[in-house]
């Protein structure tokens, strides 16, 4: 089964909201290489800080159906990038992360990631609070070889 890989920087939500797209009620634990977790890819974010690794990221793309960008609401800087979304021979979608936060700027968090991520569809989400996470789990259906479980 082709899965969806998701990639952004350390601290970005990746991992909480890999539980959430997958209904765990687990705590969130720091990924350190990567996972195949049942149609998602969760991948460390020094993979998308550190450009050394950006050729591990290319090629595992090529075992994905399609690329999830996961950028912070909450950051000022975006760590992909300009273009680099262009870069995978898949498709790839945005999430914008960690809504429900007081310091959240969703609308500067997606100027940054549309840099990186020109075209293609962009989904805000709080993985915590569950907003917009049935909308990006319906975009990635899109994207899946096997469709994602609905949710419970």
């Amino acid at each position: 089964m082709r899965r969806i890989m998701v990639i952004g920087a350390v601290g970005s939500g990746k991992s909480t909201l890999i539980l959430a797209l997958l209904n765990d009620k687990l705590p969130a634990s720091k990924t350190q290489s990567l996972h195949f977790l049942d149609w998602l890819i969760d991948t460390p974010g020094e993979y998308t800080e550190n450009p050394l690794f950006y050729r591990s990221l290319m090629a595992t793309s090529h075992q994905a159906s399609a690329v999830l960008l996961v950028q912070d609401a909450t950051q000022g800087r975006c760590t992909f990038p300009p273009l680099f979304a262009g870069g995978f021979p898949v498709p790839c979608i945005g999430a914008i992360t960690k809504l429900d936060h007081p310091g959240a700027e969703p609308d500067r968090a997606e100027s940054l990631l549309r840099q990186a991520l020109p075209q293609g569809a962009i989904v805000r989400v709080s993985a915590i609070a569950g907003i917009g996470i049935q909308g990006l789990r319906e975009q990635l259906k899109k994207h899946a070889k096997a469709p994602p479980p609905a949710e419970n």
